[in-house]
């Protein structure tokens, strides 16, 4: 009985950790979406400025041979950051 109640008493604080913790995240994911309002324009404008970027260099690309690295920069990168992101992630939970 002894060990029973020195057990539970000695995993109240983990819990109440873990269930801070949860609160905590909860709270930080409803931020990141709200910064979204600022984020998601500014990498639209991204977005409009590297494809704009991309196609006035695209011949010294094409020279180069690195079309492709190119547009993954310029045009691909900011598509995925501006459409397909998830509202609030983070670049790992990308």
């Amino acid at each position: 009985m002894t060990v029973l109640l020195t057990t539970t008493v000695l995993a109240m604080p983990a819990r109440a950790a873990v269930d801070d913790r949860a609160a905590n995240e909860k709270d930080l994911k409803a931020y990141r979406m709200a910064a979204e309002v600022v984020v998601r324009p500014v990498s639209f404008g991204l977005l409009v400025l590297g494809s704009a970027a991309f196609v006035l260099t695209l011949p010294f690309s094409a020279l180069g041979g690195n079309v492709g690295e190119a547009a993954d920069s310029l045009v691909v990168g900011p598509f995925d950051a501006t459409f397909r992101r998830c509202l609030g992630c983070t670049e790992r939970e990308f």
